[in-house]
């Protein structure tokens, strides 16, 4: 075909008629099944073949797929017996082939399916748009169903193209569609996990408590929570799963379910984390971990903590007005049994203040590749430590950004401060 017009070009005005009459019915339908159908029932008319086949190339062009095989009754038939042959050399010179002699034709070997079925006229032509391959069209009849033509080789090709534009349309609308749907999936999972947060802050005498969460991308791995566990006592809890995107979404859910069920059930915080992680580990066959420190306060000042893995929170001691990083301890939870979890009791003093942050805030880079770091927040911390704590996470934040000015997000930022007023 590469010494001859374009297949349209060729066709008669009958054929041209023809070509756009079926152009539309393989155009109805952006839906890629009903496509499908619309094209192969077009192609079977047009040819009168006795049997036809669609087939889906994949992203190598290598390799075909049949996706229709009709008979000349419009059913379904075996997706088998076709000439792969013609097929092969069809795919290999991107033109439609002719033959109304297969059996003998010295161009092709004639092979199995042909003289078996007593093949008699095959016509086969690539649908291509934009220089790729979509598939191939192909049909053949029978030693007693007559010939091909050169105007139906021709007719073919042209039906062929179209095949081609209206498949590549079904298939970009089809992968709309999903996209639509995952986007609106993943919506309402951001929504979901955003109500898992706590709406606001305990109401505990003597102290004052912030927190902010970001997620990185649609949904996040990192959390907090902060409950009321009676009059006079209140937990925070902040953590980061060792996944992104919807599982570590997931996995966080469960986490932060089973934390606030132990707690409100009486257990203590090292309880609470340590049952945690092994119930983790019983149900949970995902690989992932997840990082959590859990602290329990009481309105006279006195305070547990427990670290299972995570980053250890920055502690400021108002009566020494000096900083230092809370003891680190354990292991993630739902990594290992037996987590070498330890609690550390404080008694925190008027204006002392405990900030909770995830990685997502010291690991966050700059253009030349620096991380923020802890230092940095311990700076921020110190210079700010009169303000509040929801002031001070804007501090914290405000700096971050400022830092991480044109990168993009690197993982979710989530902080968490609780200041003991006394």
């Amino acid at each position: 075909m590469s010494d001859q017009q374009p297949p349209a070009q060729n066709l008669s005005p009958q054929h041209l008629l023809t070509l756009y009459e079926i152009t539309g019915v393989m155009n109805a339908s952006l839906e890629f099944d009903q496509a499908l159908d619309n094209i192969i029932e077009s192609v079977m008319k047009v040819t009168k073949a006795q049997r036809g086949f669609l087939m889906i190339a994949d992203e190598t062009q290598e390799e075909l797929r049949v996706l229709v095989a009709r008979g000349m009754d419009g059913k379904t038939i075996e997706e088998e017996g076709y000439s792969t042959t013609i097929v092969k050399q069809v795919v290999a010179t991107q033109q439609p082939l002719l033959t109304n002699n297969a059996q003998f034709d010295t161009r092709y070997q004639a092979g199995q399916s042909i003289i078996m079925r007593g093949l008699r006229a095959i016509l086969c032509a690539p649908m291509a748009t934009k220089g790729r391959l979509v598939g191939v069209l192909y049909v053949d009849t029978s030693m007693r169903s007559g010939n091909f033509s050169q105007a139906d080789r021709d007719l073919l090709s042209a039906v062929a193209g179209q095949a081609a534009i209206a498949l590549e349309n079904a298939r970009l609308y089809t992968v709309a569609v999903e996209k639509g749907r995952l986007e609106r999936e993943l919506q309402m999972a951001r929504e979901i996990q955003e109500s898992l947060l706590p709406r606001q802050m305990p109401q505990v005498a003597h102290y004052q408590v912030a927190a902010r969460w970001e997620s990185a991308r649609e949904v996040a791995g990192d959390f907090y929570d902060a409950f009321e566990l009676g009059e006079d006592r209140f937990g925070v809890v902040i953590a980061d799963v060792s996944d992104k995107g919807a599982p570590a979404a997931l996995f966080m859910a469960v986490a932060r379910t089973m934390i606030r069920a132990h707690s409100f059930a009486g257990l203590s915080a090292i309880d609470t984390v340590s049952r945690t992680n092994d119930l983790i580990l019983d149900d949970a066959d995902s690989g992932m971990f997840v990082t959590v420190y859990h602290s329990v306060f009481e309105s006279n000042g006195r305070s547990v903590h427990v670290n299972a893995g995570h980053n250890p929170p920055i502690y400021y001691r108002a009566k020494a007005k000096e900083l230092f990083f809370m003891s680190r301890g354990g292991r993630a939870v739902g990594w290992f049994p037996e987590n070498p979890l330890h609690q550390t009791d404080m008694q925190l003093e008027p204006g002392d203040l405990l900030v909770y942050y995830t990685d997502g805030v010291t690991e966050a880079q700059s253009t030349k590749g620096e991380f923020f770091g802890e230092d940095r927040l311990a700076e921020i911390i110190q210079r700010c430590v009169d303000y509040s704590p929801q002031a001070l996470i804007d501090e914290i934040v405000k700096a971050v950004d400022l830092f991480a000015k044109g990168m993009p997000p690197f993982d979710d930022q989530t902080l968490v401060i609780v200041r003991y007023t006394g």
